[in-house]
């Protein structure tokens, strides 16, 4: 389902969400769109288990530029475990995971185990 800036502010304010968007910038060699796990919500990152899991720092500095104006939004990118700008222009919302014990729970049986390899075919579909 297609989703605007102002709805995914709000989803990944209050949750997890698995998004696909189409990149900004192209790399030569990867595919055109992108999927991502992501969220903004604080207290899932700053838990014990978002610092130590999911390697979440505050951030130190803020973009240069207005990313609303340009409809984008940055967000915690679970697998890059950074912070990462998404693309508004074209973006699906696939699912959406609570940010509480729901998502440990699929974080643990979903996630944990996944290779290097297993997270790129992730990013890549």
């Amino acid at each position: 389902m297609r989703v605007s800036l102002q709805n995914l502010r709000g989803v990944v304010a209050e949750n997890v969400a698995e998004i696909k968007f189409a990149r900004r910038n192209p790399k030569p060699g990867a595919p055109a769109d992108r999927r991502m796990l992501c969220t903004n919500n604080l207290s899932l990152l700053n838990s014990v288990k978002g610092k130590y899991t999911l390697k979440y720092k505050a951030p130190t500095t803020v973009p240069k530029y207005n990313p609303s104006a340009k409809n984008l939004l940055v967000v915690w990118d679970i697998f890059m475990q950074g912070y990462r700008t998404v693309n508004l222009d074209n973006c699906d919302l696939i699912s959406v995971i609570p940010a509480n014990d729901d998502f440990w729970n699929y974080f643990s049986d979903k996630l944990a185990n996944m290779t290097p390899d297993d997270k790129m075919v992730f990013m890549s579909v």
